[in-house]
């Protein structure tokens, strides 16, 4: 007779992403959330607390009548409303096309957005960059209508992509779209100002849609610019293949809320609601109509401000902290509040991303080793070892005092590898 199977075995193993995995391994050394005595410089989650300059943080939120029932898939209208103004008036102000609350979707956290968007793609060769954010490895592999297709970076260029590579690429592999965080997490390059500009019309030109996730668009440390947005450059909302995921995880701080959105053509948005609807059903009702007053254009503008000075401070003692223990750059953070750190430099015994994360659990700090940023779905090159094996992300988004003790427990670590 054959053994009866167990219930699990109906489930396939999924790996935690490269976050997740690190936050429970800190967990099984006792680390808790708001823990005095640990240095998280591994999860991404900026500084909730007041900001010199920054408006008033919301500490409560008023639940009414009509939010105990099931918010509308696509988001409540008005914030969808308020959404498509804060892009026409700080990034579209003058132009013919503008967009409306039907260019927008509301999704319950930037996981959700990027996963109803993975399930509406058609049957297209979906190219993504090599390092980018972890998370992208899972829903690049599950949704199995597309093929991804990698394309490499090369740390020795500082990471660098031009609009001739990007027509290559999109010609020579026959892309129908690209997935890329700008800017870009883990490494903090950006593509902004004219190059953008640029990257949008090959987009419109070639037919290929630039999927953007530009959850750190407001932390720019480079150029003139408070927002770096490719909205900035569509010509006509409707048509130009251009899809942006943004919320008030991290450019507003509120990442617990878990209210993003996804702006584009009406189109893509209309099929992206449908697939919310047998996905998650839509995002919190209450949260959502809290979020209306987050994107009036003073506030924006406050706290676009206000972060961008504090976080460019902690940005500058992280990257000096780091390169004073031999920790080298491929290329300094231009935008996001990550610094993408080479340890090739440091003792043999901490320098790899995974042998350093081991260490610094020791002395409470947590960071994330490259290799999770070396996405791979499917798990298809066959073993081979990451070529950011010798990275490591290491992010300033704690208060600047938790990032000073980090560095001084860092520096400690390090001297006594030598």
């Amino acid at each position: 007779m054959n053994p009866v199977p167990s219930s699990a075995e109906a489930f396939r193993p999924v790996p935690r992403t490269g976050v997740i995995y690190v936050m429970t391994e800190a967990e099984r050394l006792g680390f808790r959330m708001h823990a005095d005595d640990w240095c998280n410089l591994g999860q991404g989650q900026p500084d909730t607390g007041l900001l010199e300059g920054a408006p008033e943080r919301i500490e409560s939120v008023t639940v009414g009548a009509f939010d105990q029932d099931y918010a509308p898939i696509a988001g409540l209208y008005e914030l969808r409303e308020a959404i498509a103004d804060v892009y026409n008036r700080l990034l579209r102000r003058g132009m013919p096309s503008q967009y409306t609350a039907e260019n927008v979707c509301i999704s319950g956290g930037g996981r959700v957005s990027l996963m109803r968007c993975c399930a509406a793609i058609n049957q297209i060769n979906l190219g993504h960059f090599l390092p980018d954010y972890t998370a992208y490895e899972e829903l690049l592999d599950i949704f199995r209508r597309f093929t991804p297709i990698p394309i490499l970076l090369d740390p020795e260029r500082g990471y660098r992509f031009t609009t001739e590579q990007l027509r290559r690429e999109i010609l020579g592999r026959g892309l129908g779209a690209i997935l890329m965080s700008n800017p870009c997490n883990p490494t903090g390059k950006l593509v902004a100002g004219e190059a953008l500009h640029d990257w949008v019309a090959i987009a419109r030109e070639l037919d290929c849609s630039l999927l953007l996730d530009e959850f750190y668009s407001h932390y720019i440390w480079e150029g003139d610019e408070p927002i770096v947005s490719a909205a900035r450059y569509v010509e006509d909302v409707d048509r130009d293949p251009i899809v942006i995921f943004d919320g008030l995880t991290k450019n507003w701080r509120y990442p617990g809320w878990r209210v993003t959105w996804t702006l584009g053509p009406k189109k893509v948005i209309e099929a992206i609601t449908s697939a919310g609807s047998f996905l998650d059903g839509g995002a919190s009702a209450p949260m959502q109509r809290a979020a209306v007053s987050l994107l009036e254009p003073e506030h924006v503008e406050r706290e676009t401000a206000a972060l961008r000075r504090a976080f460019r401070a902690k940005r500058d003692l992280l990257i000096a902290g780091l390169r004073d223990m031999g920790v080298r750059f491929d290329c300094e953070p231009e935008g996001t509040f990550y610094a993408w750190g080479d340890l090739s430099g440091l003792p043999e015994s901490i320098n790899t991303g995974m042998s350093f994360f081991k260490a610094a659990l020791q002395h409470k700090v947590i960071t994330v080793p490259g290799t999770f940023f070396d996405v791979d779905p499917g798990q298809r090159r066959l073993g081979r070892p990451s070529r950011f094996r010798h990275h490591m992300r290491f992010s300033f988004g704690q208060d600047q005092a938790r990032l000073e003790l980090a560095l001084s427990r860092l520096k400690e670590m390090v001297e006594a590898a030598r």
